[in-house]
């Protein structure tokens, strides 16, 4: 199996930026591509963007797209989320994910990080 481990997060003040983590371990090999998502409150868990590990394909949601940037250390085997004009409505728990080239879906998760914006 594959573990995912989420860093980064923290408080931040409306404007500001924030990097996030996901480390993995385990049967990293496997890995076909991983992805960021994150509940808030009272709401549903939300597709934030994804990346093909191999070439480093990326696909961002339209809430943050040309604020948020994921990137890859595949010599880490670490994934980044860089966040940017970090707004209030963007305060929740982000996760980690990763899914296998077999996998119908994101079959591994991390705990989670949380992020508060201050307004």
């Amino acid at each position: 199996q594959v573990q995912l481990v989420e860093s980064g997060g923290g408080l931040v003040q409306a404007g500001g930026s924030l990097r996030l983590s996901c480390a993995a371990s385990g049967r990293t090999f496997s890995v076909y591509s991983m992805a960021w998502f994150r509940q808030a409150p009272g709401k549903e868990r939300e597709f934030l963007a994804s990346i093909r590990w191999r070439s480093g394909s990326t696909v961002y949601a339209d809430s943050v797209k040309g604020r948020f940037t994921f990137s890859r250390d595949s010599a880490k085997s670490t994934v980044y989320l860089q966040m940017n004009s970090l707004q209030s409505e963007d305060t929740a728990l982000y996760y980690c994910a990763a899914s296998g080239a077999s996998s119908g879906g994101y079959n591994y998760w991390g705990q989670g990080t949380q992020v508060t914006v201050s307004s």
